[in-house]
């Protein structure tokens, strides 16, 4: 795989755009999501992902070498790493989580049934003879199988701006551990603004809200970027880290599976973003490290 080359005026200009506009609309769209207009923060933020791309655009840092078509002969087991190792990485922190607080477990599902009802969807479920567990089952099933592929294509937006332009970028400076790290934190960091203002993943009453949160998240974020920046080099593709981002944001259930009142407990899990549940995930990027330390 051909490095992105950047000199230090385009790392300037790509950084003032990718977090400059992306700061702006994490803003508006934490308006829109404070006042109850969740479309239109959805909206919002999926535009807000492809602020990294037009960085790399505005920057004019060449987009040839970033594999933009895929040669995977050979390399199938990363696809599958890509596609399913965030949902195994989400379940076993997960489990770990409700092993330390098995009494947040909401057994009786009224977090899901509450956000069902909210939408209007849960009266459409029972007249699809469907319960609830049933609909965690499909949704499970989806965030394995295909909603991966449909959100691969809005991560792209930011893999582009990440894997495919900082990262190298870094690595090449500070070379490939001490740049996944100052990648994943710059990463975890873009994140911010929506964090703060409207309590983008661990809400706005969370234990030590609302400094910890930023924090944890790039911690997050560092583990995360590891592993996508792994398959990234391993099979010389932007797609493979889009489409595990993509797997990554699609295995969401277990932030319904915590009892009503114990949201607060958020920073620690279930979901895999959690101080607790990211265990597993951290685990795995320091194996992916010290393989890389090895093989050098």
């Amino acid at each position: 795989m051909e490095k992105t080359k950047m000199s230090r005026k385009q790392f300037v200009i790509y950084m003032i755009v990718a977090f400059g506009l992306a700061w702006i609309l994490e803003i508006i769209a934490s308006f829109f999501g404070n006042n109850g207009n969740q479309m239109m923060f959805t909206i919002i933020m999926m535009i807000t992902m492809f602020m990294p791309f037009l960085g790399v655009l505005v920057a004019r840092i060449p987009l040839k070498g970033m594999g933009w078509v895929p040669h995977l002969k050979g390399k199938i087991r990363y696809v599958l790493f890509a596609l399913w190792m965030p949902a195994l990485l989400s379940i076993v922190g997960g489990v770990l989580f409700f092993v330390f607080f098995p009494n947040t477990f909401d057994s009786e599902f009224l977090t899901i049934r509450g956000i069902l009802e909210e939408a209007g969807a849960l009266e459409q479920l029972e007249a699809q003879g469907l319960t609830i567990p049933m609909y965690i089952l499909i949704t499970a099933i989806q965030a394995v199988t295909y909603a991966p592929f449909l959100n691969m294509f809005v991560a792209l937006g930011e893999e582009v701006g990440w894997r495919g332009t900082l990262y190298p970028y870094l690595k090449e400076k500070f070379g490939v551990t001490k740049g996944r790290i100052v990648g994943g934190t710059i990463w975890g960091a873009w994140h911010w603004p929506i964090m703060i203002f409207a309590g983008y993943e661990y809400g706005k009453e969370y234990i030590g809200a609302p400094v910890l949160g930023p924090i944890v998240f790039c911690i997050c974020t560092v583990a995360m970027g590891i592993l996508f920046d792994y398959v990234y080099e391993k099979t010389g593709s932007i797609w493979l880290p889009s489409l595990m981002h993509g797997a990554t944001n699609a295995f969401t259930i277990f932030v319904y599976l915590i009892k009503p009142e114990y949201s607060h407990m958020s920073i620690l899990g279930p979901a895999y973003i959690g101080i607790i549940s990211m265990i597993p995930m951290m685990i795995a990027a320091v194996i992916i490290c010290v393989k890389k330390k090895i093989d050098v």
